[in-house]
């Protein structure tokens, strides 16, 4: 019973494999046209074709994995949230993140105005003599 459908399995994998395989053909072509001081060309070796099949499944279950832990960590964040705010009464949170805001905020102001002075205006500060 488990082996019916056999025939059909092997042939839909047949198939997603030599569509990846023309994927990465066609990306391999489309990138050897490209002129040799283009941006965007990269070195891919011939190779790579040929391995396209065998990495295809893994980055997709990798991809699916990933997925389901950041809806985990998202529903564990919602609960975590709702529970804080019908338990901790307190606007304490509101202050240490306005603290928190304004500190990251001052540090970022000076950090650009001194790039600003540095590569901007140089010599602005000094003004010429005569």
């Amino acid at each position: 019973m488990l082996l019916y459908h056999v025939d059909y399995l092997c042939a839909g994998v047949l198939l997603l494999m030599l569509f990846t395989m023309a994927c990465a053909g066609y990306a391999y072509h489309v990138n050897a046209r490209r002129a040799a001081d283009d941006v965007k060309k990269r070195d891919y070796p011939p190779g790579a074709i040929f391995l396209a099949p065998f990495t295809f499944p893994i980055f997709i279950a990798l991809s699916i994995s990933i997925f389901i832990m950041r809806v985990l960590v998202y529903g564990v964040f919602l609960i975590l949230f709702t529970i804080a705010l019908l338990v901790i009464r307190k606007p304490f949170l509101l202050r240490w993140l306005e603290k928190t805001v304004t500190y990251i905020g001052n540090k970022l102001l000076e950090a650009n105005t001194l790039l600003i002075k540095l590569f901007l205006r140089p010599g602005m500060d000094n003004p010429p003599s005569t």
